[in-house]
């Protein structure tokens, strides 16, 4: 009788500590976290990026390799590693693939990436992207670049600390995060299109792509409000992803969410012209948060001081709440609409 007693014990003391490892973490609610995105560190960050010391980074420029320096510390000092299965977070271009399209001498350059790992579905990965290349010196003055694409290279910083953080206090999230910060936009969306033809991870696995591209400022149809910001083919491929944007804003942001350059229709076509485009183009769900054009894009005034922080903290903010939930729901967004 008393070695059944012990052996009943041993089973239901097995039985609770096996139930313990499989309860699911709620991750519903990211509010505790939202509040890590800080205005001040945003503006910190882009006044180093959009510095005349980074020589307006054109693609694998002595001024971007810097850019790139500084953001890799930014990483480290925030404890986030590079992915799992790099060798550093570099992932290398090499001049040849730059140039094969239209030759314009450009050197090697590098995507840089870093990487949160899912708790319960690892091998599932969000993306999140951003270029970080401007287009350099030109006639001797220094194109800054602190809008296009300097806000959206340190709304990711910002947004991977945020996650870490949540990690650290136990509410990581479920899927993996790739933070993925692409070279050579301004020449052709070439880096966004090198990591697509040569992912680290199998495309197959990855759920969305939240490209951030220019959510520092206002343009002319804004005069009046910088509390909007456009949200361009979140619904070319899934209304999940859709669905996600508007419920996780009207919940968290409360943002006017301007759909005007999703229209097919539109003659921009910006849906084509920045690098989620290289997501979606395999079927990958993807949205673009954009603040539109205004009169100093490409241009050698964009600079920080320019930079309108309220507006850009909230849109880092809306890209976060989008992402957590995109990371943790429970099924990836489905793809129901054709390219």
């Amino acid at each position: 009788m008393k070695k059944i007693a012990i052996l009943l014990f041993v089973i239901s003391a097995f039985s609770c500590k096996n139930t313990q490892t499989v309860t699911l973490k709620d991750n519903s609610d990211p509010s505790k976290y939202i509040e890590k995105i800080s205005e001040k560190n945003l503006k910190t960050m882009l006044y180093t990026i959009a510095s005349d010391e980074m020589e307006g980074r054109e693609t694998g420029s002595k001024g971007q390799k810097k850019a790139g320096l500084y953001m890799i510390e930014q990483y480290k000092k925030n404890g986030i590693p590079f992915p799992k299965g790099a060798t550093d977070y570099y992932q290398h271009i090499p001049a040849s693939y730059l140039n094969a399209r239209n030759d314009e001498k450009l050197p090697d350059s590098e995507n840089i990436w870093a990487f949160i790992e899912g708790s319960e579905k690892p091998n599932e990965i969000l993306v999140i992207s951003a270029h970080y290349d401007h287009v350099g010196v030109q006639n001797g003055e220094v194109y800054n670049g602190a809008d296009d694409d300097g806000s959206g290279t340190v709304a990711l910083l910002e947004m991977a600390k945020a996650f870490a953080k949540a990690k650290k206090d136990g509410n990581g999230p479920k899927r993996s995060i790739l933070f993925l910060h692409v070279t050579g936009e301004e020449h052709g969306l070439h880096g966004s299109r090198y990591y697509s033809e040569n992912p680290l991870y199998p495309l197959a696995n990855t759920i969305a792509d939240i490209n951030i591209d220019m959510i520092g400022r206002r343009d002319a149809e804004h005069v009046k409000t910088n509390n909007y910001v456009y949200v361009i083919g979140a619904n070319r491929l899934s209304t999940d992803l859709h669905n996600a944007v508007v419920s996780q804003n009207d919940k968290y942001i409360k943002m006017d969410l301007d759909f005007k350059f999703n229209d097919p229709k539109d003659p921009n076509r910006f849906y084509e012209r920045s690098d989620h485009y290289n997501f979606a183009k395999h079927g990958i769900p993807a949205v673009f948060f954009f603040n539109g054009v205004h009169e100093d894009y490409h241009g050698k005034d964009d600079i920080a001081e320019k930079i309108e922080y309220d507006a850009l903290t909230k849109r880092t903010k809306l890209a976060f709440v989008v992402a957590w939930e995109l990371a943790n729901r429970e099924n990836r967004p489905v793809v129901d609409k054709k390219k």
